[in-house]
């Protein structure tokens, strides 16, 4: 896998990390560490939510032209499980629609095992590299 842009010091801070990438998809993961979690002693949803928003801001960035800036201004995530904290979770973005101003993306995040623990989307703004035509 080639590192294709610079990740962000919040991924750095969160422990996000890049493990696949690939036309139209990335994957990403943390493991929830003790600070992460809720009053309940689970991770804090807000968490997984921003780890679901990253793998699908970082799934833009492998579409052609290339993305240079992308916005998310809609999310929808739904939570199916509870996420411990120690467990590492994987955050598999997928974009389902390119538009020249703005995509359609979505994302599985697992737990352990594949374990499902939320399904999202969201709605990005995008600005883009001109494409390269043969009259350039």
């Amino acid at each position: 896998m080639t590192e294709t842009i610079a990740h962000s010091s919040a991924w750095e801070w969160l422990g996000f990390r890049l493990v696949d990438e690939a036309e139209g998809m990335a994957t990403v993961e943390m493991t929830s560490r003790e600070q992460m979690a809720n009053q309940a002693g689970f991770l804090h949803g807000g968490l997984i939510s921003t780890l679901a928003d990253s793998a699908m801001g970082r799934s833009l960035r492998t579409i052609k032209p290339e993305v240079r800036r992308a916005a998310s201004f809609d999310l929808k995530l739904s939570f199916i499980a509870s996420a411990r904290i120690g467990e590492t979770l994987r955050a598999t973005g997928k974009v389902v629609h390119v538009g020249r101003r703005t995509c359609v993306t979505e994302c599985r995040v697992e737990g352990d095992r594949g374990r499902l623990i939320a399904t999202a989307s969201g709605t990005f703004m995008v600005s883009r590299e001109k494409q390269q035509t043969d009259a350039d």
